[in-house]
């Protein structure tokens, strides 16, 4: 099928590689113009654009998607089908409506739940034991298409974002070769959402960051391996400065001292009570301007005592 493939991170990346070991035709992708990264400032691709330009495939990065100008590349490219993956603009009708089969996303969620931008780490944030990635035809309103797959996976209780997200992309790019071959036998399932059911997983930011220890141990656990790799849950419990938090781990115990009081801090981590009196370990940080180490490590040049 001749297809073009539109997507960035490098979740986008074994969605573009299962469409070309299928032997597809890959007329074109479509991906983020080129950034600025580090001190430096030195231009990177993206992820998928390193893979595109790996195996030869022509790379477009328009600016705008409403100007008249990608639409113009499309109909050059004249896809069969548009497949998209962490793409990162929304696509206007015209585009969507141009390909004889249509536009499908891998979206990684189980819709109608946590459409949006940041899915994975919402599902995780909110402490779902169970997520996915869902294949569906693209629609005007956001995540809102007819699903044609569905493939579920357990969260495993210490998996961060960054983790899960790896997963996912694997999972999508084996639901994505299903899904196409069914498009091409015309045996593809078209199965409304529940849209009253659906919820919204917004972008990321840093307000998310702040750690409040007045919460479970378990909320907070799932704020700090939700918010990795960016932008991180952060705590001034142990320092003046904001310290990142990398890992985690519930301690099952309790404590009757006020939330936010360092129960023990020893070669085990930074042992501190939550709002219900839940114990929360701080396994593995990074300190302001520092390096991410193990709490341990930390302790050995910063020493804490408990409160």
């Amino acid at each position: 099928m001749r297809i073009l493939f539109m997507g960035t991170p490098e979740f986008a990346v074994p969605s573009l590689r299962q469409l070309v070991e299928d032997g597809h035709e890959v007329c074109g992708v479509f991906t983020q113009p080129d950034k600025p990264k580090n001190r430096g400032h030195k231009m990177s691709f993206s992820p998928v654009k390193e893979y595109a330009l790996s195996q030869g495939l022509a790379v477009y990065q328009p600016l705008k998607m409403r100007d008249g100008e990608a639409f113009s590349i499309v109909q050059q490219l004249a896809p069969e089908l548009i497949v998209v993956a962490a793409y990162g603009k929304i696509l206007p009708d015209d585009i969507l409506e141009f390909p004889r089969c249509g536009a499908i996303n891998v979206h990684s969620s189980v819709l109608p739940r946590y459409r949006g931008a940041a899915p994975i780490n919402w599902a995780i944030l909110n402490g779902e034991e169970e997520t996915g990635v869902t294949i569906m035809y693209m629609a005007s309103e956001l995540d809102a298409g007819d699903i044609i797959k569905v493939e579920k996976t357990k969260i495993g209780a210490d998996e961060t974002a960054g983790e899960l997200t790896e997963r996912l992309s694997h999972l999508g790019a084996r639901a994505l070769h299903e899904a196409v071959e069914e498009i091409a036998a015309g045996t593809a399932a078209r199965i409304p959402q529940e849209h009253d059911k659906s919820t919204y997983a917004p972008m990321l930011s840093k307000e998310l960051s702040n750690v409040d220890w007045n919460r479970t141990a378990h909320e907070i656990h799932c704020q700090i391996r939700g918010l990795l790799p960016w932008p991180a849950a952060t705590t001034t419990l142990f320092s003046d400065a904001p310290m990142k938090l990398y890992r985690a781990e519930e301690t099952g115990e309790k404590s009757a001292k006020p939330a936010g009081s360092i129960v023990s801090a020893d070669k085990k981590g930074i042992a501190v009570a939550c709002g219900d009196g839940s114990i929360l370990r701080i396994t593995e940080v990074q300190a302001a301007g520092g390096k991410r180490m193990s709490a341990a490590a930390y302790l050995l040049g910063h020493p804490i005592k408990p409160s």
